[in-house]
């Protein structure tokens, strides 16, 4: 069995390591990275950290607007395939290369595999929702996190390709926390104490995007009642600067910093009092750690994760944001919703199922 893996943004490095491990345990797997996040603190540093393999292809594609940028990475991975001949192409997510990866592979008939299927906001409005439903609609193998997910895809009509095997990311938190716990210095260097602080990411373009979404969170961080551990995000510091806001990263509340490494952000998450995020990926990293999250969008795809008590919804109004924060807690009951751990080799065998048969 022969899979070509794109990834090409920071989430997807950390998903793939798993993953890719148990596939070149019996196969071979090529990886095209697409240069979607292409700078040290978003890329490099997960490869060197996570012992990720070296990328066969890098297209170095960069930022672009969507069309631009989802353009030319069809056309550097459709020429990439056509050489390579893999069984399989395997994409991971809702990103512009997990769209590139899936578009190029059906249009030369290679079966696309996708990870993380089945995810809905059910907002059109949101690039990433394009992206995750139309790579379903285009894969041949889709891997459902949970049962909800599997839900989603049989209310459009897919059923018979759809396997529940657990979250990919669960197997990493598992695989890496411990090494995060011995390695990781983030605390000691920002000089904050287990349980004193929130720790917040925003990135997500409905609220990048505006100044006055911008404005109200970064007014409600610095209302809170403990500090806020803020890693910037290269586009989200962009657009802060874009709309005038650097003085209110000045707030003595806000402790704002470069990107975090994968190692860093799982001990920064693992002890934090809670999250504060617009992030997918770090909703399901505080439950599976066990930390309260308010996720800052006016809906998740993850709603079993607000189900089950642990996560918030606010939108990017300075009030809600600080009000909802006030609810955060921990539930008694923490239902296991993402699986055991083992989602790769569940992976590995339905693949090797069936391209056996193919």
């Amino acid at each position: 069995m022969k899979i070509a893996t794109v990834v090409g943004a920071r989430p997807q490095f950390i998903k793939a390591g798993p993953l890719s491990r148990a596939i070149r345990s019996a196969h071979e797997e090529r990886w095209i990275h697409t240069g979607q996040h292409y700078d040290e603190a978003m890329s490099g540093v997960f490869f060197r950290e996570l012992g990720l393999p070296e990328p066969d292809y890098r297209l170095e594609v960069g930022s672009a607007p969507h069309g631009a940028q989802t353009g030319r990475m069809l056309e550097g991975i459709e020429s990439i395939l056509k050489d390579d001949k893999p069984d399989a192409v395997l994409v991971y997510g809702d990103t512009n290369s997990t769209l590139a990866g899936s578009l190029a592979a059906a249009k030369l008939s290679i079966p696309v595999v996708h990870v993380e299927s089945g995810l809905r906001s059910f907002n059109k409005a949101m690039p990433e929702e394009i992206n995750r439903v139309l790579t379903d609609h285009l894969s041949a193998v889709l891997f459902c996190p949970t049962d909800v997910a599997v839900t989603n895809l049989k209310r459009e009509g897919i059923d018979n390709r759809v396997h529940l095997v657990g979250d990919i990311m669960y197997d990493a938190v598992l695989e890496y926390s411990a090494r995060a716990k011995e390695h990781s210095d983030v605390l000691e260097r920002v000089g904050l104490a287990p349980g004193s602080y929130c720790l917040a990411t925003i990135h997500r373009a409905e609220n990048t995007d505006s100044a006055a979404n911008m404005t109200n969170i970064l007014e409600a961080f610095g209302k809170l009642d403990r500090l806020v551990l803020l890693p910037l995000h290269p586009r989200t510091l962009g657009y802060i600067r874009r709309w005038g806001l650097e003085s209110m990263l000045g707030h003595p509340n806000l402790i704002t910093c470069a990107p975090l490494s994968y190692l860093n952000m799982l001990r920064a998450t693992s002890e934090a009092f809670a999250v504060l995020t617009d992030s997918g990926g770090l909703q399901k990293e505080a439950y599976m750690l066990k930390v309260p999250c308010l996720t800052i969008r006016r809906e998740t795809e993850w709603i079993e994760t607000v189900q089950a008590g642990w996560n918030r919804l606010a939108e990017a109004n300075a009030h809600a944001i600080i009000s909802e924060y006030g609810k955060l807690g921990k539930p008694r009951r923490h239902p296991r919703l993402f699986g055991d751990g083992r989602a790769a080799a569940r992976m590995v065998q339905v693949m090797e199922r069936y391209f056996s048969k193919s």
